[in-house]
């Protein structure tokens, strides 16, 4: 019986990861002792957007045993690359960038909610605020306590809504500005990678600050990541912006996962129009350009700026608006991204900065 039933799934295929489920590794139990036979199948991330179709494609694939009376259990197991030991983050399975070309584009809102959605859906996440001149995580999260040290002299993030959340908004007075210098800046994030005791996590969502500067470069020399996440609205001036950061990545070689869109279309309250107020369609446009994928369009919502500011975000506050479904989706893919590389070998390379020869 065993084998019909492996025989039978060996013809559902993962969707993301273009092979069958029994190749891949993703059959993990089947009790022929439990009546109904319980057959437990693990996906490769809580949020698999295609897990109902898998769960449907299981079930069509063993009807056709006759007499078999049986149970889909989906379980899940976050993918890596990362190897135990290898570095101080080695607990953390996928390190992700959100990075935009400039300022005003939502950035930090998209980062927020995403690793929130990915949390509901039932992984650890950490949300580390890089944005070092700009933080604005302490605020979108409502907390503003400071973060204490552990035993061996390790910094204990703090936690709110569920996942744990680091920021440099944490270290300093609130209306103090941060002026620092390159060398201070990739000093403080590098502390923020080796000196906060982050522990086993599914995903590490790092906000980075607007453009392409010392932070980027200082990440680049200090941790793998899985890949980058870039940030747009549909305009023009903001797509160029985004080519230039995409150009970034190249050279410093970090994946792009794929592109978010943001402030898509406002939905008006009576009449059901959507209105463009930036253009429509530049993010799908720009996901053609870089070959990567569009992993989510985000409406325009006054709702969202609002909830981030009473530090409840969106999909938190109000999870049935159309833009926290949104969020939703858009982390669905992601993370649905994230094991695809991960299947494939795909990410960052650290890179050693060479020193200067006499």
């Amino acid at each position: 019986m065993k084998e019909a039933i492996l025989a039978a799934l060996s013809t559902v295929s993962d969707p993301d990861l273009g092979s069958d489920l029994v190749t891949l590794g993703m059959i993990k139990d089947i009790d022929l002792e439990s009546q109904p036979v319980k057959i437990t199948v693990e996906l490769t991330t809580p949020a698999c957007p295609m897990k109902q179709k898998i769960e449907d494609d299981c079930k069509q694939a063993l009807s056709s045993i006759e007499g078999l009376q049986f149970e889909i259990i989906l379980t899940a197991k976050v993918l890596t690359n990362v190897k135990k030991g290898s570095s101080n983050l080695s607990e953390v399975k996928n390190i992700v960038l959100v990075l935009s070309g400039k300022g005003g584009v939502g950035k930090s809102t998209v980062a927020t909610n995403i690793a929130l959605c990915l949390s509901r859906g039932g992984s650890k996440v950490g949300l580390l605020d890089a944005d070092i001149y700009g933080p604005s995580i302490p605020t979108m999260m409502g907390s503003q306590d400071k973060p204490t040290l552990s035993d061996d002299q390790k910094i204990i993030p703090l936690e709110s809504h569920g996942i744990k959340i680091m920021s440099s908004g944490f270290l300093v007075d609130e209306d103090s500005a941060l002026i620092w210098r390159g060398p201070m800046i990739h000093k403080i994030v590098n502390q923020f990678c080796t000196d906060v005791d982050w522990g086993p996590l599914d995903y590490l969502v790092l906000d980075l600050p607007p453009g392409t500067g010392d932070v980027q470069l200082s990440l680049s020399q200090v941790i793998p990541v899985v890949g980058a996440v870039m940030v747009t609205t549909p305009q023009q001036v903001a797509l160029a912006d985004v080519r230039r950061a995409e150009s970034m990545l190249r050279t410093l070689k970090i994946p792009l996962l794929g592109i978010i869109e943001n402030m898509s279309g406002y939905t008006h309250p009576e009449s059901g129009e959507i209105i463009h107020f930036f253009a429509e369609g530049g993010g799908k446009k720009l996901a053609e350009k870089t070959e990567s994928r569009l992993l989510g369009s985000i409406p325009l919502d006054p709702e969202v700026c609002k909830a981030g500011d009473n530090g409840v975000p969106v999909v938190i506050s109000n999870s049935q608006s159309a833009a926290a479904e949104a969020f939703e989706k858009a982390s669905q893919n992601l993370a649905a991204q994230i094991s695809i590389f991960n299947h494939k070998g795909i990410s960052s390379k650290v890179i050693v900065p060479k020193r200067p020869t006499n």
